[in-house]
């Protein structure tokens, strides 16, 4: 199916329904100047409606029995987001197809539309719960009928890039976990009250979703593999400046974070019909190895607005990067791989430097994945820096010989929720070895923790002077001629002095104290419910 060139339901570019919309006076509220009044209110009274319905939610699978964690929360959300989403994207399609006196053929037979499954609605727009399936009835609809069709897509599909493909992958990798079937009726009537039918809806849930996200990584000790903090990702884009008309990868997208941003930062770029659906069909792709990931990608994807994602579920590691073509390859890569894995033997044989280290092959397939005068910026931990193994050291030796690895941002600990290590950010383009590094180290002036999560304002100085190399007490050059060839160490050594410690105040330490003692009530709560 042919992407979209929309920005949302009568947002088309250049569209009279625009026209139309700019100039409609709200009912029942005055017309402020350009309306920004009114639209500053309905958006506050949206968000808090909408989060208020995403708590509502979770407190539904909460009490249901196949429903144990954040985790299965997100996910149990998600398929029927995107169910929802998907009825209202037909929806609008076929109104546009009328507008223009074209049939429109819709992708979901009409038993498995949710505005007849899931939500059949009176002529007053209600649910019509007299028809509206529930309990046993649901339960056995939806997974003896709705999710094999569903899954069925993937085989009936023209390619994987259309939205067919991805319905059929999504509905093949994940299975309903509600086991009531009258709380998986509660839960369709509370999706049911989501509107998707303007952009800034959309954005809207998209940031809620994103929260989501977060309180997935939060949950438990890997939380870097759903959630990298958005102010890093901002700021790495920044540094990058993706341009409309590059291809821009993630080989290990977990929930699609660094795609979702980029197209944020595209977007207003977007000045042209053609250049949008430029974004919305050649531009983002990612790959992402576990089913729960993807799927939660998939979502966070269309939610920013992207109708079709380019998202493979794919094991990245499970390729030959000797077989990788210049038609393969990038113009920009964001990413943060899994670290600390261990790989086994027949993955490590893909790679012409043998280790376990999950990030060091995902950084030998990220350069070799790169165009040549391609941009990077990939997240690793610290001591990739001066690790003294073959491994460690044969990778820093291919990087600063093929690429230029022109600047280092050293984060501090803390930045990522649940994971005990320190990490750095490479910046690096491709095809001219290294000359000179500019490290940045960051010192944010206060511990880094759940109660105080890195924010865009901590990295406006290192995003400034990156852009001329500036020194500080921060930052500073280091002229590669002068390293060890041996060991090619490239350790984060501030000649102004080591890292400064952050001593915190007594508020912020009875904050904190005050927050972890609320989500232990949390989990002892939830053991009491299972004793």
């Amino acid at each position: 199916m042919a992407a979209s060139v929309r920005l949302g339901r009568d947002r088309r570019i250049g569209s009279k329904a625009t026209a139309r919309n700019l100039d409609r006076a709200p009912v029942g509220g005055k017309k402020s100047a350009g309306g920004r009044e009114f639209c500053v209110l309905s958006s506050i009274e949206n968000d808090r409606m909408f989060e208020q319905t995403f708590k509502n939610i979770d407190d539904v699978l909460h009490k249901d029995a196949g429903c144990t964690s954040e985790l299965d929360y997100t996910e149990q959300s998600s398929w029927l987001l995107f169910l929802k989403y998907l009825d209202a994207l037909e929806a609008d399609k076929a109104a546009e197809a009328e507008l223009e006196g074209k049939a429109y053929t819709f992708i979901l037979g009409e038993p498995y539309r949710w505005s007849r499954w899931a939500a059949p609605k009176t002529v007053g727009g209600r649910v019509d719960h007299n028809t509206a399936m529930t309990g046993d009835d649901l339960r056995e609809f939806v997974d003896g009928k709705l999710f094999p069709y569903l899954a069925g897509f993937k085989q009936r599909a023209s390619g994987p890039n259309t939205i067919e493909y991805k319905i059929g992958e999504v509905f093949g990798e994940i299975k309903n976990k509600i086991q009531s079937g009258y709380n998986l009726r509660d839960v369709i009537d509370l999706i049911d009250e989501l509107r998707f039918g303007s952009q800034t809806e959309k954005h809207e849930l998209s940031h809620l979703y994103e929260a989501k996200i977060r309180n997935m990584g939060n949950a438990g000790r890997n939380g870097g593999e759903y959630y990298t903090p958005r102010p890093l990702i901002r700021a790495m884009i920044k540094v990058l400046d993706p341009k409309i008309g590059e291809r821009i990868y993630d080989g290990a997208c977990g929930s699609a974070g660094f795609l979702c941003e980029a197209f944020d930062y595209m977007l207003p770029k977007a000045t042209k019909a053609d250049d949008l659906k430029t974004l919305q069909t050649r531009t983002f792709y990612g790959r992402e190895k576990k089913s729960l990931a993807y799927v939660i990608a998939i979502m966070n994807m269309i939610l920013h607005g992207i109708e079709a994602p380019n998202v493979i579920h794919a094991n990245t590691l499970a390729e030959n990067i000797s077989d990788i073509q210049d038609r393969d390859r990038y113009d920009v890569i964001l990413a943060n791989p899994p670290f600390g894995g261990k790989e086994r033997k027949e993955v490590q044989q893909n790679f012409p430097i043998k280790t376990g280290e999950t990030a060091f092959l995902f950084l030998q397939h990220f350069i070799k994945t790169l165009k040549a005068g391609g941009r990077a910026a990939v997240v690793i931990k610290n001591t990739f820096l001066s690790n003294t193994d073959n491994a460690s050291t044969s990778i820093r030796k291919l990087l600063l010989e093929s690429c230029n690895l022109h600047t280092v941002l050293a984060m501090p600990g803390g930045t990522f929720q649940g994971a005990g290590v320190k990490t750095v950010v490479l910046f690096f383009e491709k095809g001219a070895p290294t000359r000179r590094i500019w490290f940045y180290q960051l010192n944010p002036g206060r511990k880094m923790g759940k109660t105080n999560p890195l924010s865009d304002d901590d990295l406006g100085d290192f995003v400034e002077r990156q852009k001329s190399f500036a020194d500080s007490a921060q930052s500073w050059s280091l002229d590669v001629a002068g390293i060890d060839i041996a060991t090619f160490d490239l350790s984060v050594n501030n000649p102004s002095g080591g890292e400064e410690v952050v001593l915190r105040t007594p508020q912020d330490i009875l904050d904190e104290i005050a927050a972890l003692d609320a989500e232990s009530a949390e989990v002892l709560a939830a053991i009491r419910e299972l004793v």
